[in-house]
């Protein structure tokens, strides 16, 4: 009886190791856990940085587009007025 009660607190104190063991892999496999979803979450936050940024931008691009084809225009119109201009000019010499 001595001897099957021995077996049994080994038994007892093997499986508390176990557990023991269980408890700091599982609490290690969380703080691991939870720092790659905090790191998700920057990367997250920077991604919609970058998506801002991106569309800002292309907005400032559509601007630039914008006025180098209004100045376009303006540069026709003053190459029109100064081919006029010099026309004139010449018939009246």
């Amino acid at each position: 009886m001595i001897q099957n009660n021995s077996k049994i607190e080994t038994i007892l104190e093997r499986m508390g190791e176990t557990v023991i063991a269980t408890t700091e892999i599982v609490e290690s496999l969380t703080e691991k856990m939870e720092n790659l979803v905090e790191q998700m979450q920057q990367q997250e936050q920077q991604i919609q940085q970058q998506g801002y940024q991106i569309f800002a931008l292309s907005e400032s691009i559509q601007t630039l587009v914008d006025a180098q084809t209004e100045s376009r225009e303006q540069l026709t119109q003053l190459t029109y007025l100064i081919h006029t201009l010099v026309n004139s000019l010449a018939s009246q010499e």
